[in-house]
């Protein structure tokens, strides 16, 4: 198997911080959210993308393409993930893996797990999640593998 292009989102508004990019938030003295998320990524994945609206020079120093939605309206997290696909297939790529730009803590091995997920699950899309007290499982759909086959079904 092909490894996924990696696409993180970075799309949102940040209504409840009063707007800005959340992922150039300082993570300690020497660093900032994005940062950590790249280097987490970037060790999982081959190639990587940097969904994001507005103007894309904000993001240059990180050296990523960076895609806005390919649909208008700040439809959320699941139009960055079609702006993802749409990238991957017209790179020769079979899959994305999701991760958002704000959350610089996801595991070193989410790809992998999301891989062996998706083929033991015998599903198309693998969504990470946890199982909380009580039983019960959250699922983080910001972090997902998914096909590129399945792009026309979502947009």
């Amino acid at each position: 198997m092909v490894r996924p292009l990696g696409v993180i989102l970075a799309g949102g508004l940040a209504r409840r911080m009063g707007g800005g990019d959340k992922s150039l938030l300082s993570l300690g003295a020497s660093s900032r959210v994005l940062d950590q998320v790249i280097a987490r990524l970037g060790a999982q994945v081959d190639q990587m993308v940097l969904n994001a609206n507005g103007d894309p020079e904000r993001f240059d120093e990180f050296g990523l393409p960076v895609v806005a939605d390919s649909l208008d309206g700040f439809l959320g997290p699941l139009a960055g993930v079609l702006a993802g696909l749409d990238y991957a297939a017209n790179h020769g790529f079979d899959h994305i893996v999701s991760v958002a730009a704000d959350t610089p803590f996801f595991p070193t091995d989410l790809v992998s797990a999301l891989e062996t997920a998706s083929k033991h699950m015998d599903v198309p899309i693998a969504l990470a999640a946890t199982n909380i007290e009580g039983g019960k499982t959250v699922r983080h759909p910001t972090f997902g593998l998914w096909p590129v086959a399945l792009r026309d079904d979502l947009r």
